[in-house]
């Protein structure tokens, strides 16, 4: 044929067909994310490869994918025993493929074979992510840290109310052997599926809402494929669990690896019935020290109260001799104050007595009688002494009193 001879389209596609068999003769590993996988009724699942840019908002690459009917049979159900994952849209594979071209249907990949341990490191590398992301923030642990109470018997539960295990895990608790009384409270939610995080964050809302009713929160899953696991390793519900008030703990029947909200939860057990085996645990263990510290009183108060009753006994025996020996006491101390008193008042009475005598002599030395002794005299008008001449008047007659004797005498001028 020649270079300017024109091809029909199904020539062309013939030629795209050979070319790319020629160029692809083996199969080739290839990395990419799942997208719009279908499953038809005659067991082919049909499906995209894609290839987002580096930031993530935008196609690189697409190619459309098929995995035939007896190869899906295989390769699904391997794929989620190993990973744990369910095989949907959105996650990272590496699959083997054969590069295929149809006239009429175009470019295609067909899946030979897949590799889970990718997928199980890509979905590693997002737990991590988000585990770091939870401790930069700061609470990681804090559900950890939180006391679970003595008697968690008030447990609010998120779970499918159709799921086997949450049936289990009420029988778990109400049949425990030790008769303990627990009181569930059921917070339907979807446990499989792209609705696992909505639905669980919803729960915890409303568990929220009345905190006080509750001493614990059990999130568990039962029943349902180990595949459907995804919903449980996000950023959203992990954050939500590790600030919640409340310790949780989780049983969501998966025993290979930890989930995210496993990883933050309080308590992580593997199943439903762990979960209800560790609540019975918890409270026999304080069931059994509450019988140690009631021992402990049954055995300890009469000890305490025969050592008591000799102690009072003992007191009771040492009181007469204590009573005198203070009776003596109080007897000594009275005999020291009455001496010490008897000495201040002598003493007091000889001061006062030396005071009064001073006195006396000072009152004696300024007696008229001595004054008048010593060659004074005293002038009198009608009886008052006179101490200024200018309160006579001539022909006033005043008295003079000597040391002996007086006399009279009119005023001149």
């Amino acid at each position: 044929m020649e270079s300017n001879s024109p091809l029909s389209l199904a020539e062309l596609n013939a030629l795209v067909r050979r070319s790319l068999q020629t160029c692809f003769p083996d199969a080739l590993w290839v990395q990419a994310e799942l997208s719009d996988v279908r499953a038809n009724a005659s067991g082919h699942c049909y499906l995209e490869f894609v290839q987002k840019d580096a930031s993530g908002n935008s196609l690189a690459a697409k190619a459309r994918g098929i995995i035939w009917a007896g190869t899906f049979a295989r390769l699904k159900p391997y794929f989620e025993r190993e990973t744990g994952q369910a095989f949907v849209s959105g996650i990272k594979v590496l699959v083997k493929v054969t590069v295929g071209f149809h006239e009429l249907y175009g470019y295609s990949l067909t899946v030979t074979d897949i590799d889970p341990t990718y997928t199980l490191g890509d979905m590693a590398r997002r737990r991590r992510e988000i585990l770091e992301r939870l401790k930069q923030e700061g609470v990681l642990t804090l559900n950890k840290e939180l006391e679970l109470p003595e008697l968690a018997q008030r447990i609010a539960v998120i779970s499918s109310p159709t799921a086997a295990g949450y049936g289990d895990f009420c029988k778990q608790l109400r049949d425990n052997a030790f008769g303990f009384v627990f009181y569930p409270c059921l917070f339907p939610a979807v446990m499989q599926g792209d609705k696992v995080e909505a639905s669980v964050i919803s729960a915890l809302d409303r568990i929220y809402e009345k905190l006080d009713r509750w001493d614990a929160v059990v999130i568990i899953r039962g029943g349902g494929a180990t595949s459907d696991l995804s919903g449980f390793d996000t950023y959203d519900l992990a954050v939500n669990c590790a600030q919640f008030p409340l310790p949780i703990i989780t049983g969501i029947g998966h025993e290979r690896d930890d989930t995210v909200i496993d990883m933050v939860a309080h308590t992580r057990v593997k199943t439903p019935t762990a979960a209800a085996e560790f609540l019975v645990n918890h409270t026999r263990m304080t069931a059994e020290k509450l019988e140690g510290l009631s021992q402990c009183i049954y055995q300890e108060v009469p000890l305490r109260l025969t050592r008591e009753k000799e102690r009072l006994e003992n007191w009771l025996m040492r009181i007469p001799s204590k009573v005198q020996m203070r009776l003596q006491r109080e007897a000594f101390a009275q005999e020291r104050l009455a001496k010490r008193m008897e000495t201040a008042l002598k003493a007091r009475m000889q001061a006062e007595r030396h005071r009064i005598e001073l006195w006396s002599q000072r009152v004696n030395a300024a007696s008229p009688e001595v004054l008048l002794k010593r060659g004074y005299s005293i002038t009198l008008k009608d009886g008052k002494a006179v101490t200024d001449a200018s309160a006579l008047r001539p022909g006033d007659e005043v008295e003079t009193r000597l040391a002996k004797g007086s006399f009279k005498s009119i005023v001149k001028k």
